[in-house]
């Protein structure tokens, strides 16, 4: 049980984290603003907010690694 939860839990931030990442390179994100009940609106913000952070803290970790380099 505690292992479809997890399974569950790691493919929604990697869901997120691949919509941050579409935001950034795009500009094309979710219309949360169409979302009426500001209750359903706060936790999707939160939910994407997960995904901004995952991206971010990816990106940092990565700028770091001597596996990985910038080019421009």
């Amino acid at each position: 049980m505690w292992s479809r939860f997890l399974h569950l839990t790691l493919d929604a931030v990697l869901v997120s984290t691949i919509l941050a990442s579409i935001k950034r390179l795009t500009g094309i994100q979710p219309a949360v603003s169409k979302i009426q009940n500001k209750e359903i609106r706060g936790y999707i913000d939160q939910y994407l907010g997960v995904g901004e952070y995952v991206l971010d803290a990816s990106i940092l970790y990565l700028s770091h690694s001597n596996y990985f380099e910038r080019r421009r």
